[in-house]
């Protein structure tokens, strides 16, 4: 479903090490400069309908809204000049903003669930 690059598992893992009892959340949500971005965040609790990926030894959480967008996803993360961040590659996206975390997808893609 996703992929974590170990670069992002080990990113993920020394945030998590200042808070070890939450979850990793990935979400999409409407919005960014192409219509939709990503959301990373932190969850104390599993909500109705979010299904459990592990990737990397990393519990990911993602809603069943966001589930159709992210099929194939790979998060990955570098450090460059301007400083840390994740990059996803979603080999759904039809475009995907200068920014990287904000994406088109064509409705076609989308698998009602």
């Amino acid at each position: 479903m996703i992929h974590l690059s170990q670069a992002a598992a080990s990113e993920i893992e020394r945030l998590k090490s200042k808070q070890p009892n939450f979850l990793v959340r990935l979400a999409v949500k409407p919005g960014g400069c192409s219509g939709w971005y990503y959301d990373m965040s932190f969850d104390e609790t599993l909500k109705s309908g979010d299904r459990t990926f592990e990737c990397n030894g990393i519990q990911v959480i993602i809603d069943a809204e966001s589930l159709d967008y992210v099929n194939g996803l790979t998060v990955d993360y570098s450090e460059d000049l301007m400083g840390g961040g994740f990059r996803f590659h979603n080999p759904q996206a039809t475009a995907t903003c200068g920014c990287g975390n904000s994406f088109s997808i064509s409705q076609e893609l989308v698998v009602s669930g």
